[in-house]
């Protein structure tokens, strides 16, 4: 037996009525098709669901059960159908995903593409914020779902990791700090560096980090991406840091030398951070999902 929510209707109309000639009429059809299908439950679960009377029928203790599941179920169906109208309709849903320039740049433009053509009705605006910018608004609630840097606390938070994001030392190839393997920040400090923009959050997590060692960067360019920072440094006019996936999809391009950094602050990794996973929206859950799953494809491209 199939049983579907059309049944269950027709059982609630005649326990709301008391008579199944009226639960028939309530459910338009005739008095004989809804014996049957009541028939056909009380087969199926080999139970009497109702006891007929000569004024009507009344629920056994069996169908008193099936009437507070089948409530639940009619209830449930009835909001799956409002939930579901606005996509039938082509309503979208927007969302903002919190980022910093790393994920920005290097991650989501290989994975948003893949998301939002297999979801037509999603718009997705990405917001570049500094790591500590995004965890109090994560906080506040002002943000629903963010992409932070591992090296910041993020209290009161839940956090799911999405991929390692250390960062590296660029230089012209002739540089005298192309000669290491691996340098702490206090060693790069004395030679001037190409940075990106004042407003960018991977810039100033390195100027706060400078500032813990009582030094200020010197900066004889700033530039608005990756890409123009990677051509400058390989045309001899300083250092610079980024992220080592960005360094190295540049270096295909342009001729420098990549040097590791050294420190908890470089060895960074990508969280994916909400105030509670479980109590996003809908489409925000479904999105953080999709994200949380590309790690071994991220993986894969390293």
């Amino acid at each position: 037996m199939r049983l579907d929510f059309f049944d269950l209707q027709l059982f609630l109309n005649i326990v709301e009525t008391g008579s199944l000639t009226k639960g028939a009429e309530r459910s338009a059809i005739s008095l004989q098709a809804a014996s049957e299908r009541i028939k056909k439950m009380e087969q199926h679960y080999a139970t009497s669901l109702f006891s007929r009377h000569a004024t009507g029928v009344k629920l056994t203790q069996a169908g008193q059960s099936f009437t507070e599941q089948a409530l639940l179920m009619v209830q449930q169906y009835r909001r799956l159908e409002q939930i579901m109208l606005p996509y039938a309709q082509g309503a979208t849903t927007q969302m903002t995903l919190w980022c910093n320039s790393s994920a920005q740049s290097e991650y989501l433009p290989l994975l948003l593409p893949q998301y939002l053509l297999e979801n037509p009705h999603v718009q997705i605006e990405l917001k570049e914020a500094e790591s500590s910018e995004m965890i109090l608004s994560l906080q506040k609630g002002t943000a629903q779902l963010g992409l932070i840097s591992g090296f910041f606390h993020a209290q009161d938070l839940q956090t799911l990791e999405f991929s390692d994001d250390p960062l590296v030392l660029i230089c012209p190839r002739d540089h005298v700090l192309s000669q290491h393997s691996q340098l702490q920040l206090v060693e790069t400090l004395n030679y001037p560096f190409v940075g990106l923009m004042q407003y960018h959050s991977l810039q100033l997590s390195v100027e706060n980090q400078a500032k813990q060692l009582n030094c200020a960067i010197q900066y004889r360019l700033r530039l608005p991406n990756f890409a123009a920072i990677a051509q400058v440094v390989a045309n001899g006019v300083g250092i610079a840091i980024m992220p080592k996936r960005a360094a190295q999809r540049l270096s295909k391009l342009y001729a420098f030398h990549q040097v590791e950094l050294s420190g908890s602050w470089a060895q960074r990794k990508l969280l994916l951070a909400a105030q509670n996973f479980d109590a996003l929206p809908a489409g925000y859950q479904h999105f953080a999902q999709f994200l949380l799953a590309q790690k071994s494809q991220l993986e894969r491209l390293d």
